[in-house]
């Protein structure tokens, strides 16, 4: 009798540690050698392509994405066969799955000034994926949006999913929200999918689209991108493979400069503040910073607006990876 009691809770031990491990991401402390890196890298059956390389306490890990799913993950680079390809070999090897047509589509839409970049989702999908701006704010986390839609959803989705564009000035600035965070996803609330918003999300009144935000003359897109990607891993968090200009503003010389970091930009279709009416598959934009509270309302309206078809299943948020993954999925 004993031991099979113990045989249980041995295994529902493990069953837990392999549960909270999926919701949990290592804090890796002392990164060194953090540098851009493509690749393959193989551990049967599954084909990864490296995006970065770095060292954490004498250990060599990479970070990867699942080209067919968009999933990323980090793990020591000796569990992995590996072989080192430049980007245009590694897009090239990959060339036929959702995540490269992904970033090809991104640079075809390169020369708007404005909201270059993924779009939408599968217009098929009866209902919507959020994304919530965290950009640099003195006011605290705007929580109501995280608070209503769980309580919208939690009964028919759950964890619930959101993805968050954050930048590095936002997440030194906000340890306690953060924490907040990251206590929702621990507790399978909400399921987040964090974006690079750049670290410092520089903003000028005055100065034209053209040299505003990162397109300020002196910009530095090294440290905007893999900063912002290092202070995530200090924190706890998984860099996703999605990129959100800020300000949603570009050139077609910056996404090709995003997109040669691997990273596929992010733009929307519903910037809600703005008056833009969300549609079946669209990519919404909202600002979680404090800075946006009537962007935050209108979507509050919109749950309630939906909670009939919440309770039916019939209008769902829908994970960001998932949404563009199915849509390169059944592209030619």
């Amino acid at each position: 009798m004993n031991k099979q009691f113990l045989k249980i809770s041995l295994s529902l031990f493990i069953l837990i540690l392999l549960f909270t491990s999926t919701f949990a991401q290592t804090i890796y402390r002392k990164i060194e050698n953090y540098k851009v890196y493509y690749g393959w890298a193989h551990n049967y059956p599954q084909d990864w392509m490296i995006l970065r390389r770095f060292d954490n306490e004498g250990r060599n890990y990479l970070l990867m994405v699942n080209p067919q799913t968009l999933e990323t993950k980090i793990n020591e680079s000796s569990f992995y066969q590996v072989k080192p390809m430049s980007m245009e070999q590694a897009r090239e090897f990959f060339k036929s799955t959702p995540y490269q047509k992904a970033l090809s589509k991104a640079e075809k839409q390169s020369i708007n000034i404005q909201d270059a970049g993924i779009e939408s989702g599968i217009p098929k999908q009866t209902g919507i994926s959020l994304t919530a701006d965290l950009c640099p704010s003195h006011r605290p986390l705007d929580k109501r949006i995280f608070t209503n839609i769980f309580t919208e959803f939690k009964k028919v989705e759950r964890p619930v999913p959101i993805a968050l564009s954050v930048t590095g000035v936002w997440m030194r600035q906000h340890p306690q929200d953060l924490a907040w965070l990251k206590q929702m996803q621990a507790n399978r609330e909400i399921y987040i999918t964090w974006i690079n918003h750049s670290f410092n999300h520089r903003v000028s009144l005055k100065a034209p689209l053209k040299e505003n935000f990162l397109l300020e003359p002196g910009t530095d897109i090294n440290y905007e991108v893999l900063e912002t990607e290092k202070a995530m891993l200090r924190n706890g968090l998984l860099p996703s493979v999605f990129f959100r200009f800020p300000g949603l503003v570009s050139d077609q010389q910056l996404v090709y400069q995003i997109t040669n970091f691997g990273l596929i930009p992010v733009g929307t279709d519903a910037w809600l503040a703005k008056g833009q009416q969300p549609q079946n598959g669209s990519i919404v934009l909202i600002h979680g910073n404090g800075n946006e509270p009537v962007g935050v309302n209108d979507f509050i309206k919109l749950l309630q607006s939906k909670t009939r078809s919440i309770a039916g299943k019939q209008w769902l948020l829908y994970d960001l990876r998932e949404s563009v993954d199915e849509e390169f999925s059944e592209a030619p």
